[in-house]
């Protein structure tokens, strides 16, 4: 289970921490009150489904904290320095404007250098700004290529104007590794505070909020633990030694949770490819839809779905029984195999979506709307998804419909718009790129 519910229990637990670390002036709350206030008014809070949301902010000042506590790398870290790691923490991936999810660390930068409030606060704690974004700027991920020589000339700038630093290659050295030690707890972080259901629930949201096909989010959470684990080993044992063992663990079944499921990928995948796993799209009977085993095992593959594209789930039974309800499945090997997906969705009227979406059809009881896709975890990339979509299309044509709307990744629309569909933009969403469209049938 995640360790904290709620940002208000990681608030209290950072306070705690923060005052056993000698960072027990009111300024430090002030600060930490500030942030969080800052990403609520923002729509960054915890209702935000998107990686980088307050609870990312809260989390990785918490595990930064608790690294702070231990005392063998104590030694290496001078306690004068626990409150610009704190500050750096909690503001490193702060960015107001929010045009994708990964924030943009000249934004962070240029926020952190222009908030009068802000920087009234870190006055009060004797903090000089150049540190904290030189350790911000040092958390830029990948560090490598044109991204990290951008941040290092950044650094440079910031070291010339801190008198400590300026003409002191060994300090800057030390704040360099301060800014990797601060980089890895970002990464590992969030990992470390909860099981596998919080972990992939990270990377479904990471995934989103990038606009990730799915059949993407494993392999890329692999290669990302596999970098950390690898180019930058040395850093993340350090953190992985600081933390408690629960916490530890809870990482390291993270890292197998996410290999796991790969070769279980890489085993369907290669059964495709050698034409032992056939997948067969089959519309559902109603007599079928009615069956409590039938709508359980559908529910099932619902929740997996991002939250946000979990539409009338409080309805989800009732929708699969409505006879106005189009509903086609997935099933492996023949039309009586094992469920692996499902396509459904019906007249545009019976759908509340998004309120940003102003769809001219609405209440003409011309258009159906299809929603979100749903496949089992490691069956994306398949072309299942495709087949049920092509299936739900030709029954809505059946029934008369003169156009179909749904959600999708917005290369995915334009590739349909460039190709022979009649598809075209409705509404447009930032950042996470998943947009509402509609095609002529």
């Amino acid at each position: 289970m995640q360790l904290f519910a709620n940002p208000q229990t990681l608030r209290n637990e950072i306070l705690n921490l923060a005052v056993s670390c000698g960072l027990d002036s009111p300024c430090y709350s002030k600060m930490l009150d500030y942030t969080i206030r800052l990403f609520e008014t923002q729509g960054l809070g915890k209702e935000y489904y998107g990686y980088h949301n307050i609870t990312h902010e809260l989390e990785v000042t918490y595990v930064t904290l608790v690294v702070l506590k231990w005392k063998s790398i104590l030694n290496n870290i001078r306690e004068e320095d626990f409150k610009y790691l704190y500050a750096a923490a909690l503001f490193h991936d702060f960015d107001p404007q929010k045009s994708v999810d990964k924030p943009h660390e000249d934004n962070v930068i240029r926020f952190l250098t222009q908030d009068q409030h802000l920087g009234q606060l870190l006055k009060d704690a004797d903090l000089d700004i150049n540190i904290i974004m030189a350790l911000i700027l040092r958390t830029t991920y990948p560090w490598r290529g044109e991204l990290k020589e951008h941040a290092e000339e950044q650094i440079t700038r910031c070291f010339d104007s801190f008198p400590i630093t300026k003409d002191s290659p060994e300090m800057r050295d030390y704040y360099m590794r301060l800014g990797w030690l601060l980089s890895v707890i970002d990464r590992v972080g969030g990992y470390s505070l909860g099981d596998f259901a919080k972990a992939m629930d990270m990377a479904k949201k990471n995934a989103h909020a990038l606009a990730w096909h799915p059949s993407f989010i494993v392999k890329r959470s692999v290669g990302y633990f596999e970098d950390l684990l690898n180019s930058e080993s040395e850093m993340c044992e350090t953190v992985l030694h600081a933390l408690p063992k629960n916490m530890r663990k809870n990482f390291m079944d993270a890292v197998t949770g996410f290999l796991n499921l790969r070769q279980q990928e890489i085993k369907i995948q290669s059964d495709y490819l050698y034409e032992n796993l056939r997948l067969v799209p089959k519309i559902e009977a109603m007599r079928s839809r009615q069956d409590r085993e039938f709508q359980s095992t559908l529910f099932e593959i619902f929740n997996e779905l991002p939250t946000p594209l979990q539409i009338n789930r409080e309805n989800f039974v009732k929708t699969v029984e409505d006879p106005k309800t189009i509903l086609n499945t997935l099933r492996i090997g023949s039309s009586d195999g094992p469920i692996i997906g499902f396509a459904k969705g019906g007249p545009l009227e019976n759908y509340t979506l998004r309120p940003e979406i102003v769809d001219q059809n609405y209440g003409k009881h011309n258009t159906v709307f299809l929603e979100p896709i749903a496949l089992k975890m490691g069956y994306w990339g398949l072309h299942g998804g495709s087949e049920m979509r092509h299936l739900f299309t030709m029954q809505a044509h059946s029934m008369n419909y003169q156009y179909l709307t749904s959600f999708a990744l917005r290369d995915v629309i334009q590739k349909r718009i460039e190709g022979k569909e009649k598809a075209e933009f409705v509404t447009k969403f930032d950042p996470e790129r998943w947009d509402y469209y509609r095609i002529e049938l």
